[in-house]
């Protein structure tokens, strides 16, 4: 059965929230780094998602997948674009990241659909 990641994603952000109210300051300190590191200093936010999408291919995380898809989706990145990041995370991680890299574009197309 194929993956769908709007349900990954969802379940993940209920559990987050129950996370969010059980260990707060935990959450809130992951919360600052992830404002911290996606400022827009030089790197637009599309080519931080862009490099966010490859490393979850190498964590093989399927929610980080869902979320920087569905990011990028937003930023019009392209899925010539994202296939581009895809080629770079498979050389760089081999056939496991193969292997992911298929499901990245499979979240991507998914979420591409709901803009149609």
């Amino acid at each position: 059965m194929p993956k769908e990641y709007k349900n990954i994603i969802a379940d993940i952000s209920a559990y987050s929230a129950e996370l969010r109210k059980l260990i707060p300051d935990t959450m809130n300190g992951f919360s600052a780094m992830a404002k911290g590191a996606t400022q827009t200093k030089i790197l637009e936010e599309k080519t931080k998602e862009l490099i966010a999408l490859a490393l979850a291919v190498a964590a093989r995380c399927d929610g980080c997948l869902g979320y920087h898809a569905k990011s990028l989706v937003r930023l019009k990145a392209t899925r010539e674009e994202v296939a581009e990041v895809l080629g770079m995370a498979i050389y760089m991680g081999g056939g496991p990241s193969l292997m992911y890299a298929a499901d990245a574009l499979r979240a991507f197309d998914q979420f591409s659909q709901e803009v149609k």
